[in-house]
């Protein structure tokens, strides 16, 4: 892009911070003023329960890169243009009313996204305006790492190999997007001078500020920090829910509050000096590119279909039987302790560990019978990082439907798992107390308890705790006999 504009526009999206931003740096590198908004769209808000914690999450990002919108440009009289109505008619309206020339923003592939910046730039076009767009939430997007014969990856550990041999220091460097805030507009004179609250976009604050998610670009960066300090000893605490292994920095990831390229950057230089912690994490950020451009090239999946099509033919239950199953699944009434610690804290929290998303989604398509679909658009709801490729992925590899998923015959025990990744039993009794007195042994199955030590625990099945709803042992059985359809169409 050569041309040089009087005036632009930014649209934040996914990308709520000043360091590091592709769209920011874009605009202030082309033109002589910009100016910089966000839009609580509407079209997305409207289906969201009133206390949301995403919402309140991206409000605190938003409020608090205004104030860094202000202070950098050391004047008062810039910051954040914020909107709340439908995106797609709110942002060229903005535009027109600005005078710009041209609009930057991030690229976003999902469906809906795609439908929606195809509208804005329509509009835009209409009004003489220019887009332009750009990556900046993944290191590797769309056909930038393709087979051998040109083709989009639909298996990890080549796409991995790929990955890491075109990654260098270009891929990783930032975008110096903080160098030129010199060049910030100023607001419309008659702009409100405050940013809209939760309850002007119809919304309550949520149980976000007790959970400990430090929210904006400051809270992104004190979480690296954290991470940094334990990111070699990642590869051995990362499955056990009880321990502080994660990054937790998945919502940042999500809303663009922290650079997924300072993030690879710092996992590629501690995995070559040595840190067999920081390769695993590394792993986990290309799959989160590998996802990404599953979405991209293979249009189908986030179109509700199966990877492998063939899959679409199982039969899942999908009648009262099966809604009450669901139900139970999603109330944390299974009677499995694990699966059901798991589900209270994403209730609870917004957040699931991700050993515990895996056992949870296959117990749900593989011990219940119940269509991934459902499971998928329950964490879409809830998850405070829900990222349309991930969640897919991850529900499409556990149902073992999607790209490079797990084979249909493995299915997770969740007794075991739960033996083997909560061994003591601490995670299952913070989220469920009402089993904390049971021994180590009996908390992970309490139907196999003694009477006695229910009694002693307080513990009465079918009472203060459910009887597991299914058995896991004739649950395989009907699986495998559910997935025999797949078998029979390769065959």
């Amino acid at each position: 892009m050569t041309a040089s504009y009087t005036s632009g526009l930014v649209w934040l999206r996914r990308d709520l911070r000043l360091h590091d931003n592709a769209a920011l740096y874009l605009a202030l590198r082309h033109c002589q003023r910009v100016h910089v908004a966000f839009v609580f769209d509407t079209e997305i808000l409207d289906s969201l329960p009133r206390q949301d914690r995403r919402v309140d999450f991206i409000h605190a990002g938003v409020t608090e890169l205004d104030q860094n919108l202000r202070c950098a440009s050391q004047r008062p009289d810039t910051g954040l243009l914020v909107q709340h109505g439908p995106a797609s008619q709110a942002l060229p309206a903005l535009a027109r009313q600005l005078g710009v020339q041209a609009v930057f923003c991030a690229h976003d592939d999902e469906p809906l996204a795609q439908s929606r910046d195809h509208k804005v730039r329509g509009h835009l076009a209409d009004l003489g305006i220019s887009m332009h767009t750009c990556k900046d939430h993944v290191i590797f997007e769309r056909q930038e790492v393709m087979t051998q014969s040109g083709t989009a990856f639909s298996v990890f550990t080549p796409y991995k190999n790929a990955w890491l041999k075109k990654v260098n220091d270009f891929y990783l460097k930032a975008y110096p997007s903080e160098r030129d805030l010199h060049r910030l507009a100023p607001r419309p004179a008659q702009w409100p001078s405050s940013l809209p609250t939760l309850s002007d976009l119809d919304f309550e604050p949520s149980n976000l500020h007790t959970l400990h998610l430090p929210c904006g670009e400051s809270g992104g960066q004190t979480l690296l920090q954290d991470f940094a300090a334990r990111i070699d000893a990642y590869d051995r605490t990362r499955d056990y829910p009880s321990l502080k292994g994660p990054s937790y920095l998945s919502t940042h990831l999500r809303f663009g509050t922290v650079s997924v390229r300072q993030l690879a950057r710092m996992a590629l230089e501690r995995m070559q000096a040595g840190s067999p912690g920081a390769a695993v994490w590394l792993s986990e950020l290309i799959w989160r590119d590998f996802y990404v451009q599953v979405l991209a090239n293979f249009a189908h999946v986030g179109a509700g279909e199966s990877f492998k099509r063939d899959y679409d033919a199982i039969h899942w239950d999908h009648g009262p039987h099966g809604h009450k199953l669901f139900d139970a699944w999603c109330q944390a009434r299974t009677g499995y302790p694990l699966v059901d610690a798991a589900m209270r804290q994403l209730n609870q929290t917004g957040y699931m560990h991700n050993r515990l998303r895996m056992v949870v989604a296959s117990f749900l398509c593989k011990d219940l019978g119940v269509d991934w679909r459902w499971g998928e658009k329950y964490f879409a709801t809830h998850l405070n990082d829900f990222d349309l490729s991930a969640n897919n992925g991850g529900w499409q590899w556990a149902s073992s439907s999607g790209c490079d998923a797990q084979p249909y015959f493995r299915i997770f025990n969740p007794v075991s798992q739960s033996e083997k990744f909560d061994p003591e039993g601490k995670f299952i009794r913070r989220y469920l107390p009402e089993l904390a007195g049971l021994s180590v042994k009996a908390i992970h199955a309490p139907w196999l308890a003694g009477a006695l030590e229910l009694q002693a625990a307080g513990v009465e099945l079918g009472n203060t705790y459910p009887r597991p709803i299914v058995d896991h042992a004739e649950a395989r059985e009907k699986t495998l006999e559910r997935y025999a359809v797949v078998k029979k169409k390769a065959a």
